[in-house]
């Protein structure tokens, strides 16, 4: 999946991935984070 030059919202959960790992994945892809939060989802 090519990401470079997508704005992308992570959204994690507090028990799962959270997300700021979301985000590291997607810079590295060449992603911009607009937004990034991790949630509990219960």
């Amino acid at each position: 999946m090519d990401l470079k030059n997508k704005k992308i919202i992570a959204l994690g959960e507090r028990d799962g991935v959270p997300g700021s790992a979301i985000s590291l994945c997607v810079r590295s892809a060449g992603a911009e984070v607009v937004l990034d939060v991790t949630h509990c989802f219960v």
